[in-house]
């Protein structure tokens, strides 16, 4: 058998935590290294439900209301006159979340007799909050209070889980931005954006473990950012691994290589960059090229190429989270990352 894991980004389908969490270990147990609660609910389109909540925040005026079907039709903020917005008035609810779901991951990691998982929070970058919530001068004026409310909720989980979780910090903004720039840019703004990123990781205690989840957005299984080649994932990832603090684990590196409902490219070309990725010592490389509508053949071969690139194995991904297909794409995605790890 290969010595693939599997990773599930983040949301999974399922009515509640305990059902999407036991799903996912039903089907890939042994070979999950973390598990997301699986952000069910009104939480299975990712910051949707955040960024909807802040209407009526007293710090902030709506200027318009969004339903969300597609990148244009969302909500747009701005900071109230008179009033600066701070990290501790917003809760993002990551601690909330936690406290319900960590008892629920600990009953069921026992009851699987899977002893070496770790449960996984996602966060959404700061930048990325910053940036949907207040439109294109986010990422340059307002990232600082979500970043000092992603620290605090950071801090406060690790204070009370400890080793037993690993953070994934989720970035499309980032990715979409590498994605949209000339490509004479590629080298300055990447280090920009690995900063940004890099932050996060600096602020919670020395030893806090860590995955980075690059992403190409997938609102209603449709990326916000396509790629010609895997060039931009490529310096994105170097430069975060450049800008990574001391003493803080890097455990993985994520990289899109589906597009929300497209699958991979076939052509070999695409994936060539992938030769210059440069990882630290034990950071694993996930390739998210698992997808229900390409076939088994064409995605073995593309794995493999995938692996003589980077040198090493790979574990195996979806692009993203499954929450934004429905029960049966989802069930063949998660069926196709098992047939891939599998693969000799």
């Amino acid at each position: 058998m290969a010595d693939r894991s599997v990773h599930y980004v983040g949301s999974l389908p399922g009515e509640d935590a305990e059902s999407a969490m036991s799903g996912a270990l039903a089907r890939s147990g042994p070979r999950l290294r973390t598990l997301a609660d699986g952000e069910t609910g009104e939480r299975n389109r990712w910051i949707v439900n955040f960024v909807d909540g802040l209407d009526g925040h007293p710090d902030l005026e709506t200027l318009a209301r969004g339903a969300w079907s597609s990148y244009e039709d969302i909500p747009k903020y701005r900071v109230r006159k008179g009033r600066t917005l701070t990290g501790d008035a917003l809760n993002l609810g990551y601690l909330d979340e936690f406290r319900r779901s960590y008892p629920v991951f600990k009953k069921l990691r026992e009851e699987h007799g899977n002893e070496g998982l770790r449960y996984q929070v996602g966060l959404p970058g700061p930048l990325d909050l910053a940036m949907f919530v207040f439109g294109p001068i986010g990422p340059f004026k307002h990232v600082a209070p979500f970043q000092e409310a992603t620290v605090r909720e950071l801090r406060q989980i690790h204070a009370e889980a400890g080793d037993d979780v690993l953070f994934q910090i989720e970035v499309p903004v980032e990715l979409v931005f590498m994605t949209k720039a000339p490509k004479p840019l590629h080298g300055v703004l990447s280090r920009w954006l690995a900063k940004k990123v890099a932050a996060v990781a600096a602020g919670a205690p020395e030893g806090t473990n860590f995955g980075v989840h690059l992403c190409l957005g997938d609102l209603n299984n449709k990326a916000l950012g396509k790629m010609k080649s895997a060039a931009p994932l490529v310096t994105l990832s170097n430069a975060i691994v450049a800008a990574w603090p001391a003493g803080r684990t890097l455990e993985y590196m994520h990289a899109p290589l589906a597009m929300g409902d497209l699958p991979p490219s076939p052509e070999e070309s695409y994936y060539r960059a992938l030769s210059g990725i440069k990882l630290p010592a034990g950071c694993r490389f996930i390739a998210g090229l698992a997808h229900e509508n390409q076939d088994l053949e064409t995605q073995r071969r593309l794995l493999g190429l995938v692996e003589r690139l980077v040198g090493d194995r790979v574990d195996i991904a979806c692009a993203c989270g499954l929450g934004r297909r429905n029960p049966d794409q989802a069930a063949r995605a998660m069926d196709r990352c098992n047939e891939l790890a599998e693969t000799g």
